[in-house]
């Protein structure tokens, strides 16, 4: 016990900051939390308009995935230049779900907000995610009709398999994904790097198949427009399933352990003992260095 007091002594007197845990970890958690909480707090009008930006940055990413796929035939890169609609969630403060996972709950914790606020900003975000997305797609297959081939490929392999043990790992792998890489994001404050992570993401999700609820549905739409088979109901079927499979990847894989690794931080928050401005901006002053 005495080794573990001397070096968590040694620990605060050389960190940035006097809290149990590594100093960037400190600056990552004040983030999330301030960020999470400005979600949890938006007006309706703010919240609708945020989430229906969010479904049109994703059909961005759905037509450069096209046009890369039209002209080179290879899922991956396609999947790479769908990185484009995640970059664009990103930069322009748009709203994905299971994005948010990790932000908004580490605020409810921390005493920000409320659980039905947080089940507020799940709904909205999800349901107008697809209103944008379908509204996008439909002007999408409109100007680009020779482009739809990927479309229909890549919809008719989302529900081909229906629920087995491979596609329910496929949408676990989905949510978790789409949280880390939002993590990943909020850790850095560098653009270069959060577009990396963003291609990454593409090349990760779209490129390898997995199954995303709101970002395949919004693939599906299009392939609708295109005049694929399968119906409405189809793809409800589809959707019911996989979206709760989307939220335990995202949970239980990220964002839960992520919450046990900052509990102090947490608990501390919700006591008001906040971290002091002056540390965090010296850890963001020495970040830039």
């Amino acid at each position: 016990m005495a080794d573990q007091s001397s070096s968590e002594t040694k620990r605060r007197a050389s960190g940035r900051t006097d809290q149990p845990l590594e100093d960037e970890l400190v600056q990552e958690f004040q983030n999330t939390v301030q960020e999470g909480t400005d979600r949890l707090h938006r007006t309706w009008r703010a919240l609708i308009v945020t989430g229906l930006f969010g479904g049109i940055d994703v059909g961005l990413g759905i037509l450069a995935m096209m046009a890369v796929m039209d002209a080179t035939g290879s899922k991956l890169l396609a999947g790479i230049a769908f990185g484009i609609g995640l970059l664009a969630l990103r930069l322009a403060h748009s709203e994905l779900f299971t994005e948010d996972f990790l932000l908004p709950i580490n605020a409810v914790v921390a005493g920000h907000g409320s659980w039905l606020s947080l089940v507020r900003l799940w709904v909205v975000t999800l349901v107008t995610n697809l209103v944008g997305g379908w509204a996008f797609m439909w002007v999408v297959v409109a100007a680009f009709p020779d482009m739809t081939d990927s479309l229909l490929t890549l919809s008719t392999g989302y529900v081909a398999n229906g629920l087995t043990f491979e596609t329910a790992c496929l949408a676990l792998l989905a949510g978790s994904t789409i949280t880390l890489m939002t993590r990943m994001q909020q850790g850095s404050g560098n653009d270069v790097m959060t577009a990396i992570v963003s291609l990454i993401g593409g090349l990760l999700v779209v490129g390898m198949g997995m199954l995303h609820g709101a970002l395949n549905s919004i693939v599906m739409f299009g392939a609708m427009h295109a005049g694929w088979d399968y119906s409405y109901t189809d793809w409800f079927v589809w959707f019911a399933w996989v979206i709760p499979l989307n939220m335990v990847g995202g949970l239980a894989i990220i964002t839960l352990p992520r919450l046990i690794r900052t509990w102090e931080l947490l608990m501390a928050e919700r006591r008001g003992e906040r971290i002091s401005e002056a540390t965090v901006a010296d850890g963001d002053e020495d970040r830039e260095n």
